[in-house]
């Protein structure tokens, strides 16, 4: 029951010993809220919301905070761009955050704290740092010393000498260009709160080291976020909590992006997709299939044709779930435990690729058990894969997604009719034993994805890959 997880840190695979017995802190670095999210931006939380689900059906108790950066450079921008104040642009898209949460079906945070809400926190820190001989402050700014802390880039696996420190605008009075800033000083129009080194606002990284430490103490577990955050967000995070005193995180987990073309989807290089269209377009119990059954560590290429790949797979698990439910109904609950090669996979971390050929291969043997009328095999079957799928936050009888099969149940009905004229049709060929155009009339609807079962009740039609 040991479950391991690769530690950034470490650089590998560890087998994962809680802080607290039965507990599990873990803090997941969220968005950033200048814009609405793409898929990439919520693969991440998507991620850690099936390592959240593992641990709760393995026993622990989960603390889970998720932290919303309200304030950075890009908001101000954009609040001069579109002449709007920089909270309202925040709020928009913070809200536009949590819709895409809840569409693809994760779990509430414990809490999600707002940067802005935490300024006394961040000055707290900032002068225990002053104090400690790890910062100093400089024309209104407050800068964290990178060489006075000896464990600087161990994360990242860096060189101090060679280190190119990303440096905004208006950071002057740095003793060393790779000292970073924990605070900025104000410029005119921008926000600004006053502290005991003039008016400004925080820095990208201070924050996550002040809200970890006020939400979760000075050690938690696990620390999350993208690939792209080891350095230099989570880098400097570690200085300043460590610094300040802080044991910090034990386990640094980083998930893979979402990649177009081979590039990091990002709106920079506008590329991205975005959560709200793409609902429109893909179901988003699909969308979550799609983005949280590949290894969290691995790269995603967005192409529409996996999209439709992850559609049909998931229509084969679905189907089967829909057959034993019209053969045995909704009453039959999903088991208590998930069969253990499925448990073996996920333990081991998160293989989820793996444990998502259990769920196929069980589906397979309760299709087998369909077909030999083993009404009780396939029962057991169907309760295995429930159970499995809810793991996976992809159980198609959640009440989670009560919504969109409602919506389904409609969509089904216009499908079904439209579906139905066409098999009548291919009723009247085999009537008249013209067996081609029967025939073709069935091939013709498995390249449209729709799979033609011929039954002692009649015809009947099941979502299918695409031919």
């Amino acid at each position: 029951m040991t479950i391991r997880l690769h530690d950034t840190s470490a650089r590998q695979i560890r087998d994962f010993v809680p802080l607290t017995a039965g507990c599990v802190s873990i803090y997941l670095c969220g968005a950033t809220v200048q814009a609405a999210p793409h898929i990439g931006h919520i693969r991440s939380g998507l991620n850690f919301d099936i390592m959240r689900r593992w641990f709760e059906y393995r026993g622990y108790d989960v603390t889970f905070i998720r932290n919303v950066t309200d304030i950075d450079d890009k908001i101000i921008a954009k609040s001069a761009e579109q002449g709007r104040p920089w909270w309202a642009i925040g709020y928009e898209n913070e809200r536009a955050f949590n819709a895409g949460y809840d569409a693809l079906g994760c779990l509430p945070v414990t809490y999600e704290p707002r940067a802005t809400g935490h300024i006394p926190e961040m000055i707290e820190m900032m002068r225990g740092l002053i104090e400690r001989g790890h910062a100093y402050a400089a024309d209104g700014n407050v800068y964290f010393d990178v060489r006075s802390f000896p464990g600087y880039l161990e994360l990242s696996n860096q060189d101090l000498d060679d280190l190119r420190q990303p440096s905004g605008e208006g950071e002057t009075g740095k003793r060393d260009q790779r000292d970073f800033a924990m605070w900025k000083a104000s410029k005119p129009g921008e926000p600004s709160w006053e502290t005991p080194w003039g008016r400004g606002r925080p820095g990208w990284h201070l924050e996550c080291s002040a809200m970890a430490h006020k939400y979760l103490g000075t050690a938690f577990d696990i620390h999350g976020g993208g690939i792209d955050l080891i350095f230099p967000h989570h880098e400097n995070e570690i200085a300043q909590a460590k610094g300040y005193g802080d044991e910090f995180a034990s386990y640094w987990v980083h998930n893979g992006w979402v990649t177009m073309s081979g590039e990091k989807m990002s709106k920079s290089l506008g590329n991205s997709v975005l959560v709200s269209e793409m609902v429109k377009q893909w179901r988003p119990i699909v969308l979550r299939y799609y983005l949280g059954t590949p290894h969290y560590r691995s790269m995603i290429e967005y192409s529409e044709e996996a999209l439709r790949e992850a559609e049909s797979a998931f229509a084969r698990i679905e189907g089967f779930v829909q057959r034993v439910t019209e053969k045995a109904g909704e009453t039959v609950e999903p088991a208590t435990e998930v069969p253990p090669a499925f448990a073996e996979a996920m333990d081991d971390d998160l293989g989820v690729p793996q444990a998502l050929a259990i769920v196929h291969t069980t589906v397979r043997q309760g299709n087998s058990a369909l077909a030999a009328d083993d009404k009780e095999a396939a029962v057991a079957r169907f309760a295995e894969v429930r159970a499995m799928l809810g793991v996976l936050g992809l159980d198609p009888l959640d009440e989670n997604w009560a919504g969109e099969r409602d919506h389904g149940d409609d969509l089904h009905g216009v499908v079904d009719t439209l579906v139905r004229l066409v098999l009548d049709q291919r009723q009247s060929a085999r009537e008249r034993k013209d067996w081609p155009a029967a025939d073709a009339i069935r091939d013709q609807l498995g390249q449209s994805g729709l799979v033609i079962e011929d039954s002692p009740a009649g015809p009947r039609w099941t979502l299918g890959p695409r031919q």
